[in-house]
């Protein structure tokens, strides 16, 4: 924010060139989280900016703490809340930003002893949405005096969170294509490795496979560690 509070043009282009030159960077995940938070709070000059991701694998979807550019240890502990609670529920149930001028009162704010003693005023929260629709996440941006957020603030914030739900969803199909591609190297190898015991002791498939499961078992190594040996060890002969 300049001396009025508000973000500049040149400071708000600036600001997404950095952001996006962050999110197409080639770091991992959680370091490309932390760069977004970081300099969407050197632009906007917001006291915290947080990320919240959502988690699907439990009865109730839930919201947790993923990135924020504080060392506050009352606001960087694991926090999570369910999809039905606080500022952060609201704002990725209902797909759309939620601009609050006073956190303490706010009904919807559930943290507000910690904002008291951080000294937390307003809060832009916008949602991390994909192109279908979907939301993955959500974005908080702080201050700590009362402030209105400006047309031109929040539509950089809602650009950023745009940016980030494309870059952690792109990031996420990596990691699972990745984790399909070594399952699919690991079945080639064990049946690799079931061939040469077959022919090497003379038994079955099925005889096979336990061995090299049993193996497995006994030595605490994984099943391709084991197929990799025999079939280090066929070369060997």
């Amino acid at each position: 924010m300049d001396a009025k509070g508000a973000v500049s043009t040149d400071k708000y282009i600036k600001g997404l060139m950095d952001i996006s030159q962050a999110i197409n960077s080639d770091l991992y995940l959680e370091e490309i989280l932390k760069l977004i938070v970081m300099v969407t709070a050197k632009v906007t000059g917001v006291q915290i900016c947080s990320l919240w991701l959502l988690e699907e694998g439990n009865d109730q979807p839930r919201l947790r703490l993923k990135a924020t550019q504080t060392i506050e240890p009352v606001y960087v502990k694991d926090r999570v809340l369910n999809i039905s609670e606080g500022v952060v529920g609201y704002v990725a149930l209902e797909k759309k930003p939620l601009i609050v001028k006073d956190v303490l009162a706010e009904p919807r704010f559930k943290e507000k002893d910690m904002a008291q003693s951080l000294g937390l005023k307003s809060l832009a929260s916008v949602p991390l949405l994909l192109r279908d629709d979907r939301v993955i996440g959500v974005l908080n941006c702080f201050t700590s005096e009362p402030h209105d957020f400006t047309d031109m603030e929040v539509n950089l914030i809602t650009t950023v969170a745009n940016q980030a739900a494309v870059a952690i969803f792109n990031s996420e199909l990596v990691i699972k294509t990745k984790v399909i591609q070594e399952e699919l190297e690991t079945r080639k190898l064990v049946e690799r490795a079931k061939e040469v015991l077959m022919q090497r002791s003379q038994m079955d498939a099925d005889e096979a496979y336990r061995r090299i499961q049993k193996k497995s078992m006994d030595s605490r190594k994984s099943m391709r560690n084991i197929a990799e040996a025999i079939l280090l060890s066929e070369e060997l002969y």
